[in-house]
């Protein structure tokens, strides 16, 4: 009896156990599979593909409630409208949006508003992909379709949002008119994948174009817009896919108006070549005054260096000698402190087997004293070394034998540097350590494929900086020893005029830029380690 009571208790406990537990299951549910369905359009009004249009508005209804996401940036209207339309509700959810015409629309014209992924539910933000409202001002539809993808000319990844243009080559057509004038087609890489495909075209010959555009006004801006183009016409209809190749162009010469940046410092801005520039002074300077003009190291000025004056103004000529341009300016003196001399080293701490030593100055080095520099390795040891005197980018490149596990370190004593001012260093130190051979990776580059030279052989880090370059000017191994440890991506340029650098393209001259190879993948380098990649360059 009593072991009957013990099974019926916990038998209890068991059932009363299963009910708290199914009582707790349901009060927290688990909201059941999460929504993946994108809004679905219901119907519009007028109808999608309407001919003979003439609404001054258009409604989209929807299965659900909607809110609209970036759709300035994301609604692509091709033929472009002059008045970009308004589209409404924004920031809020609702079952419709209504785009509000603001523009005369062309006669016998078939117009596409493509969404892009602007439109999505409220609740799980899905997108209705790229869906697209179709009507003409015609009789007809036009039903004619091109497709492409775009890529960037130098970067490994192609921007996002890229603007693809047709421009129908008519009687008023110039090379001049993706400067001025909207395109009679556009549609836009988004987001995801570099494709394009243009809709609803009707048959033509046409120019094809690719920006990308930063105003956002259908027209480019060389000073600020990537641009891709074809030399040869488009003829529509047809089967082929194109490949448009971004670059942006080398910006014209121009000079802006020069300002005292310090009381010994007269700052030139410039666009172009500054080898071209020639800066004269119309004001005559006290006998007192010497000047001298240095590039920036980093930006595209010119700075303009005198000892210091009283003069209230001076007046310069730039001249730009392959333009034979004159510009004239005025530049008023201001109360600003002198640049005095800084020095600074490029490598601070440990240094690589492959590294030059340099020292930098902010103001013109015209002097240097060896006899005040003392080169010591393993701290006390006097050791041999060269230098050279970079007048470009001022600064001094030192040269020695560099051996591993070692320490070296430079003395400058007071006045081993005097900079254009007469100024000179302080006493400086600089030390320097080098780590073991089986610190660094050794790499191995074999080129197949390649069928012109020279090309530049460039590792970048993962941000695209340069961190080792081989120029070569006929096919054999390339080797990129005592490599830091870490990931590494490689460029080939083809430097088909042999200048030693990348060379852009420029639209009015027809010139496409010099072709970039990347190898498709990241080489990872580790210590200690010899390492093969073999690379085929994939014909043109």
């Amino acid at each position: 009896m009593r072991y009957l009571r013990k099974l019926l208790s916990i038998s209890f406990l068991v059932l009363m156990g299963l009910a708290l537990w199914q009582c707790a299951k349901r009060g927290t549910p688990s909201g059941g599979p999460k929504d993946v369905t994108p809004p679905k359009l219901l119907k519009t009004e007028p109808e999608n593909f309407t001919t003979s249009f003439k609404a001054e508005k258009i409604r989209l209804y929807f299965d659900e409630l909607i809110k609209l996401e970036d759709v300035q940036n994301q609604l692509i209207v091709s033929p472009p409208l002059k008045y970009p339309p308004e589209v409404k509700p924004l920031g809020g959810a609702n079952k419709y949006i209504e785009v509000i015409i603001k523009d005369t629309l062309k006669e016998n014209t078939t117009y596409t508003l493509n969404f892009g992924q602007s439109i999505v539910d409220n609740n799980e933000g899905n997108p209705n992909s790229f869906l697209t409202y179709v009507f003409s001002t015609g009789t007809y539809i036009d039903s004619l379709t091109l497709s492409g993808a775009v890529k960037d000319a130098f970067n490994r990844k192609a921007d996002e949002f890229i603007s693809v243009m047709l421009y129908e080559l008519d009687t008023a057509y110039t090379d001049s008119t993706v400067y001025k004038s909207p395109p009679n087609y556009i549609s836009n890489t988004l987001d995801s994948l570099p494709l394009f495909e243009l809709k609803n075209l009707k048959a033509g010959q046409y120019i094809l174009v690719g920006l990308k555009d930063i105003n956002k006004n259908n027209q480019f801006d060389q000073r600020q817009d990537k641009i891709g183009f074809l030399k040869d016409t488009i003829t529509i209809p047809t089967d082929s896919i194109y490949l448009l190749n971004l670059f942006q162009e080398k910006p014209d010469y121009s000079i802006s108006v020069p300002s005292y940046v310090a009381k010994n410092r007269i700052l030139f801005g410039y666009q172009g070549n500054y080898e071209d520039i020639q800066i004269k002074t119309l004001t005559e300077l006290p006998d007192s005054v010497n000047t001298i003009i240095l590039k920036d190291r980093e930006k595209d000025t010119l700075d303009y260096w005198l000892t210091p004056t009283d003069l209230d103004s001076i007046i310069f000529t730039v001249t730009n000698t392959s333009l034979e341009r004159i510009d004239t300016f005025t530049v008023k003196s201001r109360k600003l402190a002198l640049d005095s001399l800084q020095l600074s080293s490029n490598i601070s701490g440990q240094m690589n087997f492959e590294d030059t030593f340099s020292v930098l100055a902010n103001t013109p080095i015209v002097e240097l004293d060896t006899s005040k520099i003392w080169f010591f390795k393993s701290d006390s040891i006097i050791a041999p070394y060269s230098f050279k005197k970079d007048s470009v980018r001022n600064k001094i490149d030192f040269g020695f034998e560099i051996e591993p596990n070692q320490s070296y370190a430079f003395e400058l004593m007071p006045g081993a540097i005097t900079d254009f001012f007469g100024i000179q260093n302080d006493t400086l130190s600089y030390r320097l350590s080098t780590g073991s051979y089986a610190d660094y990776g050794n790499l191995q580059i074999n080129v197949s494929g390649a069928t012109r030279f020279p090309m530049i052989l460039q590792l970048t880090d993962d941000k695209g900086e340069i961190q080792r370059e081989i120029y070569a000017t006929k096919p054999e191994p390339f080797e990129f020893n005592n490599l830091d440890v870490g990931k590494y991506q490689l460029r080939v340029i083809f430097d088909d005029n042999g200048n030693g650098i990348w060379d852009t393209g420029n639209y009015l001259q027809k010139i496409q830029p010099e072709k970039v190879s990347y190898y498709p993948n990241t080489i990872e380098m580790r210590a200690n380690w010899e390492q093969v990649e073999n690379f085929i360059i994939l014909p043109d």
